[in-house]
C-alpha cells in the first residue's frame, strides 16, 4: 500500500510541475496583413504612374517568411489567402516579415520588422514590385551615370 502511495505522490509531483510550465508559458500572439503584389514595367525617370495589383492566384508565388530578428532563423511561412491577406499565430518576440526567396525571384519588396506580445495581433502589410526595370535596363537601385570619355 504504501508504495502504491509513493507512486500516487510522485504521479501528482510531474503533473503539477508539467501544468505549471504550460501556465507560465507565454501566450502567443498573431501576425496579420495585406500582400499587395504590383506589377511594374519599364519606367522613365518621371513615370508616377499607379501600377495595377497582382492577380489572386499570384500570392501563393510569394510566400512570406518570418524570421527572428537576433538569429535571422526563419520561424514560419505563409501564403496570403486569394484576397492576399495573412494570419499567423507566433511565439512572442521580435522578427523580421520578408518574401521568401526575394533576391532569386527579383522581387521588390522592403523586408519589414516588428514584435509580437503575447494576446495580440500585430498588422504588418507587405507591397512587392515584379517587373519594375528603369528606362536603362537597369534596375532602380543604380544610378545610371554617364562616363567621361
Amino acid at each position: 500500500m504504501a508504495t502504491s502511495f509513493k507512486c500516487l505522490v510522485f504521479g501528482l509531483i510531474i503533473f503539477l510541475v508539467a501544468g505549471s510550465a504550460s501556465i507560465t508559458a507565454a501566450a502567443p500572439g498573431f501576425l496579420e496583413g495585406h500582400l499587395k503584389v504590383i506589377f511594374g514595367m519599364a519606367v522613365g525617370p518621371s513615370d508616377d504612374m499607379p501600377r495595377a495589383e497582382g492577380a489572386p492566384q499570384s500570392y501563393a508565388k510569394y510566400p512570406l517568411v518570418v524570421v527572428s530578428q537576433e538569429e535571422k532563423k526563419e520561424i514560419a511561412r505563409v501564403v496570403a489567402d486569394e484576397k492576399g491577406n495573412y494570419r499567423v499565430e507566433l511565439p512572442p518576440g521580435n522578427y523580421v516579415l520578408d518574401i521568401q526567396d526575394r533576391v532569386a525571384k527579383h522581387v521588390r519588396a522592403a523586408p519589414r520588422p516588428f514584435t509580437v506580445t503575447p494576446g495580440e495581433t500585430v498588422r504588418v502589410d507587405m507591397n512587392i514590385i515584379i517587373g519594375f526595370r528603369s528606362a536603362g535596363g537597369c534596375s532602380l537601385d543604380h544610378k545610371k551615370t554617364d562616363m567621361p570619355g
